[in-house]
């Protein structure tokens, strides 16, 4: 299951990780974004044990979209050892999203 990020626990949760971290910035409201969830979803399973992938809810956190410029959803921010590394934004394929994490890996 994809992990759920905050604007309370973004600092810890991904800042301060050394793992691979992908944050899908996403609303209930956006159907790209509903349309990507069981993407999410999948990658969140299958990179479990060597990668932390989840989501952040844009209408109830607005300090991480502000700090990282977000203008549109879904936007996925990927991260290692707290540095964002890549800032894709729109709907991406699942190679894309894996081919993305397996270069941070």
């Amino acid at each position: 299951m994809a992990y759920e990020f905050t604007d309370a626990n973004f600092k810890s949760e991904v800042l301060e990780s050394e793992k691979v971290t992908v944050v899908d910035l996403w609303a209930e409201w956006c159907q790209p974004c509903l349309a990507m969830g069981p993407i999410v979803e999948q990658l969140a399973e299958e990179y479990k044990d060597r990668a932390v992938i989840g989501k952040l809810n844009v209408d109830n956190n607005a300090d991480v979209p502000t700090n990282y410029s977000v203008r549109g959803i879904p936007t996925f921010l990927i991260f290692k050892n707290g540095e964002l590394k890549d800032k894709l934004v729109g709907m991406q394929s699942k190679k894309m999203l894996q081919d993305k994490i397996n270069s941070l890996l």
